[in-house]
């Protein structure tokens, strides 16, 4: 038996100078890291995921908007990955990496299908109707808390409201015990916290998407879920839970913490507190700042080298897996050279680009949760104030996402 050669090929990289994805500094200012990225990578990055597992991340405006719109060459189907003999069943980023049969993976053709189903789905939402509904939410969840001069919105009402939103327009009933357990599971599952099983919850979420499906079929609604059923794309049963999961998953993390990075914005940047109180503007300028400087995703994984192939001046191989830098890319500097990001420009990467976007109506139906969200909290509690100093709110450990871990407030108790 000879001996392998385990040194790493040239632009391998695992190759020295590699920089893992971890740690505080990425946690809580990731800016400063891709920063140094750009200065001492380029415009694509190597980079280590847990557990020093190679991947590129992809740093540059036009080399992300090159890989997102050429399917044919970085790939969505996570099998084509050449690290699968080095991951370890219980590698951390397995539930995202992982192959599952839903429209996140899927490619051409079958890709077309299947989000087709969900674009024509969420096309049928009524925008002023999902406006009425997500205001209703709001003041039913702000009236549990506005009579204590105090909160913290993360729990209160940030991560609430559009998991209630997303689930009400997948057809659940918006309140109830069965409702309740559901929106429960799907927060454990999306977001662990210690102590709680995310896989079973995942099950559990499962379970009742497939009851929900069976009683669509029966007596089919006004909702996403007797959309997807009654299209004339025939998915299966199957089909149309694992694609409910991904339109629930992705309505509900990163709306909240759009929401929660507006609502940061708002309370510690006195250009937004000067004019929010007097006018709706403001708040959409403030919504669309963030995701050009705190866009809810920060990164996402991923896609796969179809072939040999050069990107920002880096030997990518066939199977290596390219990590979508977007907040990186939101930034930088050959876009905005005097690093100045004009928030009335709404050419940001943080609903992706290309064919595995988000589908075309999800933004402007996330914008309507989001804007109603922080518009109706402004409204109810108008001298709302940040209860603690800007410095001492942190960041939720992640790469991944960006959110803060709480947003406590106060503000004048309102009466009942």
């Amino acid at each position: 038996m000879t001996e392998q050669n385990t040194t790493p090929p040239p632009g391998c990289p695992a190759h020295a100078g590699a920089v893992p994805l971890s740690g505080l500094q990425y946690q809580q200012t990731p800016s400063q890291l891709y920063r140094t990225l750009r200065r001492e990578h380029g415009p694509v990055a190597p980079v280590l995921l847990d557990g020093d597992v190679p991947a590129w991340l992809v740093l540059g405006y036009s080399e992300l908007s090159y890989v997102t719109a050429h399917d044919e060459l970085f790939a969505r189907d996570s099998r084509r990955w050449n690290q699968w003999e080095n991951i370890p069943a219980d590698w951390p980023l397995l539930p995202f990496v992982g192959y599952q049969p839903s429209v996140l993976f899927t490619e051409g053709e079958e890709h077309r299908r299947r989000a087709g189903v969900i674009t024509h789905a969420l096309g049928q939402v009524d925008q002023f109707e999902l406006a009425r509904d997500c205001a209703q939410i709001a003041d039913r969840l702000i009236s549990e808390f506005s009579g204590s001069g105090a909160a913290e919105l993360m729990g209160a009402y940030v991560s609430a409201l559009p998991m209630r939103a997303v689930v009400q327009l997948c057809g659940l009933p918006d309140l109830g015990a069965d409702t309740q357990d559901f929106v429960d599971d799907l927060r454990i599952s999306l977001d662990a916290a210690e102590g709680d099983d995310p896989v079973a919850a995942y099950v559990r979420v499962g379970e009742r998407l497939q009851n929900l499906v069976k009683e669509k079929r029966e007596r089919p609604g006004p909702d996403i879920t007797s959309r997807m059923i009654h299209d004339p794309a025939g998915l299966s049963d199957e089909e149309i839970v694992q694609d409910l999961i991904s339109v629930i998953a992705a309505a509900q993390q990163p709306t909240s913490n759009w929401i929660c990075n507006t609502l940061r914005l708002l309370l510690t940047d006195e250009r937004f507190a000067l004019n929010v109180s007097g006018g709706r503007l403001s708040v959409g300028e403030a919504l669309n700042e963030v995701l050009w400087l705190d866009t809810p995703t920060q990164n996402f994984i991923g896609r796969w080298a179809v072939r040999d192939i050069q990107l920002g001046g880096r030997q990518i191989r066939a199977g290596d897996c390219v990590v979508l830098g977007l907040a990186a890319a939101n930034t930088d500097p050959q876009i905005w050279p005097e690093s100045h990001v004009g928030a009335e420009n709404a050419a940001h990467l943080s609903f992706s680009n290309g064919e595995h976007r988000c589908p075309y109506p999800a933004p402007l139906l996330a914008d309507v949760m989001a804007r109603t969200a922080v518009e109706t909290l402004l409204d109810r509690l108008p001298d709302l104030v940040l209860a603690v100093e800007p410095e001492e709110l942190t960041w939720r450990p992640s790469i991944w996402m960006r959110g803060l871990t709480s947003l406590p407030v106060s503000f004048t108790p309102v009466v009942q």
